[in-house]
């Protein structure tokens, strides 16, 4: 039978990581006393399953105008000049609510300018243009969830 003291230590412990990660926005946390070895992670499961109904309509009408038909998201996550999202988040057009948007269908762009921002546990990670060129098609709606691997915008 385990020591109950200690197995009220271990869960005091739990307890209280799992708080820092709250806090601090970290998404696992591990300690190591004394050869026992105690890791904390979140994996933001729920907000994925939340954010997979929307992501999936979404993207639905830009490709409708963009491309005769629905075939063409195969296509365009296979397009060269495809920006994908690097993780699940929320896709920000503009660096402000107030601010124009940093890139508009027809702008010219250069490889490393930043084209928009995914948000992710409260980083705004900026994402580049992986190629010069023209955007032909904005996909990521703003303010809106997008997913791993989600085609954003194409640049040509």
């Amino acid at each position: 039978m385990p020591d109950t003291n200690s197995l009220d230590d271990d869960l005091e412990a739990i307890k209280a990581m799992a708080e820092v990660l709250e806090e601090t926005g970290l998404t696992e946390i591990e300690l190591d006393r004394g050869g026992v070895r105690l890791r904390i992670a979140k994996t933001g499961t729920t907000v994925a399953m939340q954010a997979a109904a929307p992501m999936v309509a979404a993207p639905q009408p830009a490709l409708a105008q963009g491309q005769e038909s629905a075939g063409g998201a195969a296509d365009l996550s296979g397009h060269p000049g495809a920006v994908t999202s690097p993780m699940v988040g929320t896709a920000y057009l503009a660096p402000a609510p107030t601010s124009p948007p940093f890139v508009s269908v027809g702008d010219q762009v250069s490889e490393g300018q930043t084209v928009l921002i995914v948000e992710a546990m409260k980083t705004m990670n900026e994402i580049k243009a992986t190629k010069a060129g023209k955007i032909t098609q904005i996909l990521a709606k703003d303010a809106e969830p997008v997913e791993f691997g989600e085609v954003l915008l194409i640049i040509e």
